[in-house]
């Protein structure tokens, strides 16, 4: 089975827009060497440390993302 990238692409900004604004948001996205695997990095500005933690746990708890940093 191969990457969908608009899969996990809507995915992860789905979740991001349930915890930012969506106009705040800034993505840029990354296809690894062997195009196994798809890097999404989203600049924004945390209101809270609570907003962070939820983020991270809802990405965390997604079966298409396997790391956040």
């Amino acid at each position: 089975m191969g990457l969908n990238t608009d899969a996990f692409s809507s995915a992860v900004k789905t979740i991001f827009e349930k915890h930012v604004q969506p106009g705040h948001i800034s993505y840029s996205t990354q296809l690894s060497s062997s195009n196994k695997y798809l890097s999404i990095t989203a600049a924004f500005t945390a209101q809270s440390k609570e907003q962070l933690d939820a983020l991270y746990q809802e990405l965390n708890d997604h079966e298409l993302v396997l790391m956040t940093l």
